[in-house]
């Protein structure tokens, strides 16, 4: 799966994570399907918000601040890389997660920008109970005249609290997307499962989001 494709995917899942909460199948709502609805009010309120929603850089910040302490990104990084992430060196995991992070911010931050008037429904979750530390937290967009669409969270309750570690659309991981397209990336390079190959990678990660960076600047200037 190219890049391009992969971005779109990922616009689409984490505007849906974030959407206003319609009825619930179920009466009441359970501790992870709380965290995602508190998240999704905050931002409501703020991309209502005509002037900050206007400005990116704002968003981005919010986004960063908000949003991503529910996201056990450690884990993410880990399923995204798989065998690589033992190989990795310490210096590598670091780079490799700070780029990462940026690109999953701007197209989660773009998603809020370009995505309106969704509304998303809760289904009951299978067999909860205080016990249980994994869960898949299973929604529905909704929206007018269409199908509704199946947006699952895999979420596990880590240090105390609950955290999305993957999204899933109509049973399309976008862990397991981005894994596919890495090692895509790296095989390209010509030296599959090596640490060179895994610098490249990070480096065009990194030159990705200044690209991103530099045009989202220029087009603020322009406004």
């Amino acid at each position: 799966m190219n890049y391009k494709k992969l971005y779109t995917g990922l616009l689409v899942a984490l505007c849906f994570a974030m959407l206003p909460v319609a009825k619930s199948i179920s009466a009441e709502l359970v501790a992870p399907q709380i965290v995602i609805k508190n998240v999704s009010d905050q931002l409501k309120v703020r991309m209502d918000d005509e002037i900050f929603a206007g400005d990116f850089g704002r968003v981005t910040e919010y986004v960063d601040q908000v949003v991503f302490p529910i996201v056990d990104f450690n884990r993410i990084s880990r399923i995204v890389l798989g065998p690589l992430w033992k190989k990795a060196t310490a210096e590598q995991k670091v780079r490799f997660q700070k780029e990462f992070k940026i690109l999953l911010v701007r197209t989660y931050s773009r998603a809020f920008v370009e995505f309106e008037e969704w509304t998303i429904r809760y289904l009951p979750l299978k067999k909860f109970s205080p016990e249980v530390k994994k869960v898949t937290v299973r929604t529905q967009v909704l929206q007018p005249g269409i199908k509704p669409i199946g947006v699952d969270y895999k979420m596990g309750f880590f240090s105390g609290q609950w955290k999305i570690y993957d999204i899933k659309i109509e049973g399309i991981s976008l862990a397991i997307n981005y894994r596919t397209s890495f090692k895509n990336e790296i095989r390209r390079s010509g030296s599959s499962g090596s640490s060179g190959s895994l610098d490249s990678l990070i480096d065009k990660l990194a030159q990705k989001n200044q690209k991103k960076a530099a045009i989202n600047t220029a087009k603020s200037s322009v406004e």
